[in-house]
């Protein structure tokens, strides 16, 4: 039978079946981190995702001999194409059996709805913004993801080039091991920029308190710190507002290290957070009957990975030092928990500056992904 395609609407429990197909493609594979399902559920649904506002979307279902063999979300940040100045779609959510003809429909039907809408290139994957898992993996398939990144099996970026897709940019990450204690180089760099800048490490016990007191100034600073990155597209206050409720109260505050000056302004903010990974494939993307069990556990109790999930700097503060209080104030903390690695997560491999921390640790760049950009 032919390869049919399914536009999904916009209601809870189509998309749900959509992000299932994306979980169960993956049964018995020992790499793949799923999403919680829920939070892609009320990513793609317009009343529950604050991108919206600026953001169109289309997902769609392949269906090959009347079963679901691959989907994908076509995607327009109105927003972001305003301050760039392109006509650019985005691609996104994607995932297929290996079957040419799937991804031919697939593709193609996506590419059509951009079109329709006036657009002249797309990218990807990406998701409505930087906060949604992007790029695709091309290296590093025999290696367990994280909770922040996509996994997809090895034959996803031939069909993506046999397609015309080629590189926009890459992104590398790294597995780093952590030192039974602070470099003493680091510790010296930490002390001196602390003393010269007149700075202060604020640590939090209280999820309120913090967002109370930094929760949308955290968010603002993710705005300017990240501006001029690949594909980012400043966060809205609803935006903040949705994610200040959504992240800042799971945290584990102690992974958490927010330097501030000497009148309180906030100057730089990392964090951290206990690996989920596997958590997440215990309970395959659902929190219940018992998946909240297993995540609170991973959170909560002891856990030799972490994931280093952002680290933030006001422009006038960077290559001053700034990200050496944060390996100061958390490696000790890693260390008295018995943290034996860290995941960078995602980094753009032309991001020297960034990639230049890890030269104090042992490290091995072990995942690479790919944002892939086609004519259309």
């Amino acid at each position: 039978m032919p390869v049919t395609i399914k536009a999904i609407e916009p209601v809870k429990s189509e998309i749900k079946k959509y992000v299932k197909f994306g979980i169960d493609l993956y049964d018995g594979n020992d790499c793949f981190v799923p999403n919680l399902v829920f939070d892609e559920v009320h990513t793609l649904l317009p009343d529950k995702n604050p991108a919206f506002d600026y953001c169109r979307a289309q997902s769609f279902m392949a269906y090959r001999d009347g079963k679901p063999a691959g989907r994908i979300t076509a995607i327009i940040n109105d927003r972001l194409n305003e301050t760039t100045g392109r006509k650019e779609a985005r691609f996104g959510f994607v995932d297929f059996t290996d079957d040419a003809d799937v991804v031919d429909e697939l593709f193609a039907t996506a590419e059509q709805w951009a079109r329709d809408r006036g657009m002249t290139e797309m990218i990807g994957p990406m998701g409505f913004t930087d906060m949604d898992r992007e790029g695709m993996l091309v290296e590093g398939f025999d290696e367990m993801g994280t909770m922040a990144t996509i996994y997809n099996y090895d034959y996803y970026p031939a069909h993506i080039e046999r397609l015309g897709y080629k590189k926009d940019t890459d992104w590398v990450e790294y597995r780093i091991t952590i030192p039974d204690k602070v470099p003493d180089k680091m510790t010296r760099i930490a002390e001196i920029v602390l003393k010269k800048y007149d700075l202060r490490i604020l640590k939090y016990t209280s999820a309120k308190k913090i967002k109370e007191e930094y929760g949308h100034a955290l968010f603002h600073l993710i705005n300017e710190t990240y501006a001029d990155l690949y594909g980012y597209c400043t966060l809205t206050e609803r935006q903040i507002d949705h994610y200040i409720d959504m992240y800042l109260s799971i945290l584990r505050l102690e992974y958490v290290s927010v330097v501030v000056d000497k009148n309180g302004g906030l100057v730089g903010v990392g964090i951290t957070l206990p690996s989920l990974a596997a958590a997440l494939r215990k309970c395959k993307g659902r929190l219940f009957p018992t998946g909240w069990y297993h995540i609170l556990r991973a959170m909560k109790g002891q856990n030799d990975v972490i994931d280093l999930l952002l680290i933030a700097v006001k422009p006038e503060y960077q290559s001053k030092g700034v990200n050496s209080l944060f390996f100061y104030d958390l490696l000790n903390i890693f260390i008295k928990n018995g943290v034996k690695f860290a995941e960078t997560n995602l980094e753009l491999e032309s991001n020297s500056q960034v990639q230049s921390q890890w030269d104090y640790f042992e490290k091995r760049q072990h995942r690479r992904r790919r944002a892939f950009r086609k004519k259309l």
